[in-house]
């Protein structure tokens, strides 16, 4: 259950104010169709995070415990630098072809590859070496905060400062990172 937890923490507090929580935000004010636009953002997500959890497991198998410990630590530590930096979202003013749901899809898919929540969620899955436990944990992580974005937008925007959210989602980076750092350093 720590695996699920600590994903859903994770990455529910880096997404606040991430593009794809703005792209969420955009895409709902568009289509106006919250729910199928969250079905779609599920879709997206599932396939995306599971693949980052595969990458992370195999790596893990694959790469002795005292390097990935350290690696995992200079990666959580550069996403919690990387979560200071607002992120912005380039919007195209041409009208979608294909329909709220598979443009969603997509877009959060092709907007998720590279991105923080994605290779955090392969250094997790790295870490507990738990595909399922990561997967559910991180895509719970990301409907929660794309959730918010996409039901309670413009009523949040304006309560909620993004710089102290920011904050708190490069802490927890870098508490893993220097959980990381010591179990590197100690060989457990």
């Amino acid at each position: 259950m720590e695996a699920v937890v600590t994903s859903f923490l994770l990455v529910a507090a880096s997404e606040m104010g991430d593009k794809t929580q703005l792209l969420a935000f955009s895409l709902a004010a568009r289509f106006r169709k919250p729910w199928v636009v969250m079905a779609g953002i599920l879709t997206a997500t599932l396939f995306n995070h599971a693949l980052a959890s595969s990458v992370g497991s195999w790596l893990s198998s694959h790469v002795p415990h005292r390097v990935m410990a350290g690696i995992l630590a200079a990666t959580f530590i550069a996403f919690g630098l990387w979560t200071l930096k607002p992120d912005t979202l380039e919007e195209s003013e041409k009208p979608p072809r294909f329909g709220a749901f598979l443009t969603t899809v997509v877009l959060f898919f092709l907007a998720e590859m590279g991105d923080k929540t994605q290779l955090a969620t392969v250094a997790m899955a790295a870490r507990y070496q738990s595909v399922l436990q990561v997967t559910t944990g991180t895509t719970l992580g990301m409907m929660f905060s794309d959730g918010l974005a996409v039901l309670l937008g413009e009523k949040l925007a304006g309560r909620v400062q993004m710089k102290w959210l920011r904050w708190v989602a490069a802490s927890l980076f870098f508490i893993f990172g220097a959980v990381s750092l010591w179990s590197a350093v100690r060989g457990t």
